[in-house]
């Protein structure tokens, strides 16, 4: 039982043996002890005054003695207490410290919920199931910032949910098909001369990307060069050349032309292998992976069976809409003229096939802010069309990443590459860390290398999901490397410095007795704040929020290298302090490991 749980029930006895009082759960109000009181948890008594009918701080000395009394409460857990007004501040014993203690070291998956199944890193098969989507890449650019963000935002959901006992399938929807695609396969055949991945030496979604990037440069001439003849701009983009036969090859792709679709079979495969290796560098990975040039064919067989029952219209140019301003929203397109169709289309296909293919309970997309819109006509949409699961769609909508110079246009090649970038951390974890690496004992370049990787993707992970992921952010890699304040390598030390302890304490062939003894404050502390560690995990599922996780894992390695300055453990002279100082250490360190992994954070033993 927990010292929450614990507290409740004594409070509820206490209460009802002073005061004839049937407290529930809601009624018992717990929080932290501020810090200028002495106390480890207070219990708000003011819900009780009105009917014990005495004052405040009347009412919490009883309710203190009461819940101190073990022929009232059976084995009491406060020493001793304060009140102050309506507050009872109360000193937990020692003794139940080092039992919560005890048993943290004890339980499997400690802050997993009960379904979570370790052996496999999956739930069991009768947990609930909860789909999240997340990365949902072009295939004419290579991932960028902003798609780090989504990864990072979607990986570390699924694995927070795992750990709270959802059956979490990890999915991915891949646009590789429209006319953005178009536009990379034009300007490669037009600028290309049969430029390959191979021949290149780049990345294959570099490769395409360059050409996405060609195709808007050469683009932006041809309409300079038919306003500066006297047409007007809006009129100029839809009689670019290059436009044009963009448009002309979507439609012979949607008709199944064989000399177009042999192309974009081509030119995608070189963009999955270099997705691969970003997802691999990242550590992110999905179960099942849609491709919207399969699902849009589903979407387009539900438009059209909703255009013959009556639910959406189609307009003299033949494109087919719905019309939801009944709804409070506006008119919105599913079927171009030329029957091509767009994203929503696609949306509604993918859904369809998601849940034939799972048992669905709750479904989640991880995508930006800027479609929140976009979903909710999908939600809409689908509950039109008769699926059940319409309005149970989540959409977890998160802020933009922004840089000191503006936001990043792919188009424009202005983005902050993802594979640059992690290079980039890597490089710097490796700079900074240069000389601390070279104390290590028998320290290996394979080794120093391993460790500058998982430090510097440590870092970027860590600067990324520490945000509130509703929140815009302004990325600042020199500050995320730091080693120092609220970073990731911050805690990736304080766990390689515990390791060290161990180490050290191992060969000193340090016994486990830790028998019943006094605590200090910074001890209790550490303990208390092990104990807090299920409920965060459970907070951070419920607020679909990896930040929470940040907070929780940033106190607690500061609350260890407070301890770890004040107090010896190895020298300790007292063999059973020390041996529970050893266990406390230890158990921090499975929590810091814990916590950062359901963050997808490595944490090297040694740094």
């Amino acid at each position: 039982m927990t010292l929450e749980e614990t507290l409740k029930r004594h409070a509820q006895v206490a209460v009802k043996a002073l005061y004839g009082i049937e407290a529930d759960d809601k009624q018992i109000q717990l929080q932290k002890t501020r810090p200028e009181f002495e106390g480890n948890i207070t219990l708000v008594v003011f819900p009780f005054v009105k009917l014990a009918r005495k004052a405040p701080a009347q009412v919490a000395e009883e309710i203190g003695n009461a819940m101190a009394d073990a022929a009232i409460v059976g084995e009491p857990v406060i020493e001793k207490f304060n009140a102050v007004q309506g507050f009872l501040n109360m000193c937990i014993a020692p003794s139940f410290w080092i039992e919560q203690l005890e048993n943290i070291a004890a339980t499997p998956n400690y802050g997993c919920g009960a379904n979570y199944n370790r052996s496999n890193e999956r739930t069991s098969g009768t947990a609930p199931v909860m789909m999240v989507e997340y990365s949902s890449p072009n295939t004419n650019k290579p991932l960028h910032l902003g798609h780090v963000r989504n990864n990072l935002l979607g990986s570390s959901i699924a694995r927070i949910q795992e750990a709270n006992g959802w059956n979490v399938v990890k999915t991915n929807i891949v646009n590789d098909r429209g006319i953005h695609i178009c536009k990379s396969m034009l300007a490669w055949l037009k600028f290309g001369n049969g430029e390959t991945p191979e021949s290149s030496g780049k990345k294959g979604d570099h490769l395409i990307g360059d050409y996405y990037v060609r195709f808007d440069q050469e683009y932006r001439k041809e309409v300079k060069a038919l306003v500066e003849k006297g047409l007007g701009e809006d009129d100029a983009k839809r009689e670019a050349p290059l436009m044009k036969e963009a448009q002309a090859m979507l439609l012979k792709w949607e008709q199944g032309d064989k000399e177009v679709r042999d192309l974009w079979a081509r030119m995608n495969e070189w963009v999955y292998a270099g997705f691969d290796e970003t997802y691999k560098m990242m550590g992110v990975s999905f179960d099942k992976i849609y491709y919207e040039s399969n699902t849009y064919l589903e979407g387009k067989k539900e438009v059209e069976r909703g255009l013959k029952e009556g639910l959406f219209y189609r307009r003299e140019d033949n494109s087919v809409w719905a019309d939801l301003t009944g709804d409070g929203l506006d008119e919105k397109l599913l079927l171009r003229s030329d029957g091509t169709s767009v994203y929503m289309t696609q949306d509604i296909g993918t859904a369809k096939l998601r849940y034939q293919d799972y048992p669905i309970d709750k479904m989640v997309y991880v995508v930006g802010n800027e479609q929140e819109y976009h979903f909710k006509v999908l939600s809409l949409l689908l509950d039109k069309l008769g699926f059940p699961f319409g309005k149970e769609l989540v959409h977890f909508s998160y802020g933009m990443v922004e840089l000191p110079n503006g936001k990043m246009k792919s188009r424009e090649g202005t983005v902050v590459d993802a594979d640059d970038l992690m290079a980039q951390m890597i490089q710097d974890a490796k700079d900074i860390s240069k000389d601390k690496v070279n104390t290590l004992p028998d320290i290996t370049e394979a080794d120093a290398n391993e460790i500058a990787r998982k430090v510097g993707l440590g870092a970027l992970k860590y600067f990324i999901l520490k945000v509130d992921p509703r929140k815009n952010m302004l990325f600042n890699p020199e500050e995320s490397i730091d080693f120092n304040g609220n970073t990731g390598p911050f805690i990736q030390y304080t766990y390689a410095r515990i390791q060290s302890v161990l180490r050290k304490a191992a060969i000193n062939n340090q016994q486990s007795a830790i028998g019943n003894q006094p605590l200090n404050d910074k001890e209790v502390t550490l303990i208390q704040r092990l104990t807090d560690y299920p409920a965060v995990v459970k907070q951070a599922g419920d607020e679909f929020s990896p930040a929470v996780l940040c907070n929780y894992a940033y106190a607690l390695a500061q609350d260890f290298n407070s301890f770890y300055h004040d107090y010896s453990i190895l020298n300790e002279p007292d063999e059973q302090k020390k041996n529970l100082r050893l266990l406390l250490s230890a158990e921090v360190a499975k929590v810091l490991k814990h916590s950062m992994g359901l963050l997808g954070i490595e944490m090297p033993e040694r740094m």
